[in-house]
Formats: C-alpha cells, sequence, structure tokens
C-alpha cells in the first residue's frame, strides 16, 4: 500500500494575525493541536510540519514534533508542501492546514481514501452543505460546485451557483481547505506557479482546474474551524473549555 505523509504548512507571518500558529490555545501553541490531531489519523504514516520560521521549527521540535525549514517567499501552501515533500518518502501527500487546531482526524482520512482506492484520482479536497445564508455571502467562505462525478467544476469566494429562482440550498457547498496529492502530480502543481484565477481569487486549487486537470471533492459531515484573526482563537478556546 501506498506510503501516506501529512505535512502541515506553517507560516509566521499573517496580515491578520501575526504568529497565530503559535498562539496559545489551552496551553498548547495552535501548531501543536493540529499536528496531534493530525498523528490520529490512522490513514497517516507520518507527519510534519513545513515552518517558514526558525520560531516554528523550535516550537515544533519542542513538543516531540517533526518538522523542516522552508522559505519565506513561497507563494502557497500546497506549494510549502511540494518543497517539504523533497525530502520525505511517500507517494500520497496530504496538506492539512495550520491554523486549524479542531480538525477531525477522519476529515483526514476521508480525503486520503479515494488516491487509495483510486489510482486514476491525483487530487483530492473537502467540501460540506452550506446551511447558513451569512456564510454564502461571507468571501472567507470558499464556495465549490462539482459535477455528477464529485469533480469539482469550480471555487470562489463569491455565491455559486447563482439561485434564480431561489431554492437551491443543497447545491451550496463549502469548501475545506485540506488536500490530498499523489506526490508526482504535487510537484507537477509547483512547477505550473500561480495562474490567473488564482491570482484573482486567492485560491490556489484553481491553478489544477485552469490547468485541465479534476479535483475529487469528498462530502463531510465535518466542519472547519480556522484561526485567522485573535477573535477566532477566542471562540475555538470557547468550544474547548465546553
Amino acid at each position: 500500500m501506498a506510503k501516506v505523509i501529512g505535512v502541515i504548512p506553517a507560516r509566521y507571518g499573517s496580515a491578520r494575525f501575526p504568529g497565530k500558529v503559535l498562539a496559545d490555545l489551552s496551553g498548547k501553541p495552535v501548531i501543536q493541536w493540529v499536528y496531534e490531531q493530525a498523528c490520529r489519523a490512522k490513514m497517516l504514516d507520518d507527519v510534519w510540519v513545513a515552518a517558514d520560521d526558525p520560531r516554528i521549527l523550535e516550537a515544533v521540535r519542542g513538543f516531540g514534533g517533526k518538522a523542516v525549514i522552508t522559505p519565506r517567499d513561497i507563494p502557497t501552501g500546497s506549494d510549502r508542501v511540494a518543497y517539504a515533500a523533497r525530502e520525505l518518502e511517500g507517494e500520497i501527500i496530504a496538506n492539512i492546514q495550520g491554523d486549524e487546531p479542531l480538525i477531525e482526524p477522519d476529515m483526514i482520512n476521508e480525503a486520503i481514501k479515494p488516491l487509495l482506492d483510486n489510482t486514476d484520482v491525483e487530487v483530492t479536497t473537502l467540501a460540506r452543505p452550506i446551511h447558513d445564508p451569512v456564510q454564502l455571502t461571507d468571501p472567507n467562505v470558499v464556495k465549490v460546485v462539482m459535477d455528477s462525478r464529485d469533480n469539482a467544476l469550480y471555487f470562489s469566494r463569491s455565491v455559486i451557483p447563482f439561485s434564480r429562482n431561489g431554492g437551491t440550498e443543497d447545491l451550496y457547498f463549502k469548501h475545506i481547505g485540506l488536500y490530498v496529492f499523489r506526490k508526482v502530480f504535487l510537484f507537477q502543481f509547483k512547477q505550473w506557479g500561480p495562474s490567473p484565477l488564482e491570482r484573482m481569487e486567492n485560491l490556489e486549487q484553481l491553478r489544477i482546474l485552469e490547468n485541465g486537470y479534476p479535483i475529487r471533492v469528498v462530502i463531510t459531515a465535518f466542519d472547519s474551524h480556522g484561526v485567522d484573526t485573535p477573535a477566532d482563537l477566542e471562540i475555538i478556546r470557547g468550544m474547548l473549555e465546553k
């Protein structure tokens, strides 16, 4: 069976919350929560952090995790994962967001499974139904539409699809930014470089669609809870306390 490696891209710089991956969350840095949750995913054979700053590297090694240093000027999380994956032995690479401390291990397993079951699948991601109308118009909530084979047609920060007549709530899906690549395909992704639609929407996954390759979308019952601001951290702290 193919060896599967989880890589967590962790960037220190953040416009809204610098150093968020090292922020304290109930006695542990955010990145430690992510790492420990990823280690619980049964389909992962190993977990690494791809850091862009020595402070992150030191923190990860301090709690016993594995980490490598990567350049600061890498454009996206998947590009950072590709850089780190050059030195890692594994045929399948999971890109696990470094700012989601409550990620469910089963979400990672769900995204990995199609690549183990079907050699034609090169890359997967996750989505879940949107039931909150506020999320539909929030540009920070990325939407995705799929074809009849569950391959992505498009991702956008806008509302897609547009409902001319209303009553199509079952067609709205929130994209969850976890990706699983075949290693060879991940390296191809990096070689392409950022694409026009990717730059316009600031969505790295559009690079794959623009180059003519499908992304298999797995529907999950779980949700994502990212830390983008100090307020997000407080919300997650409250969730943990409950």
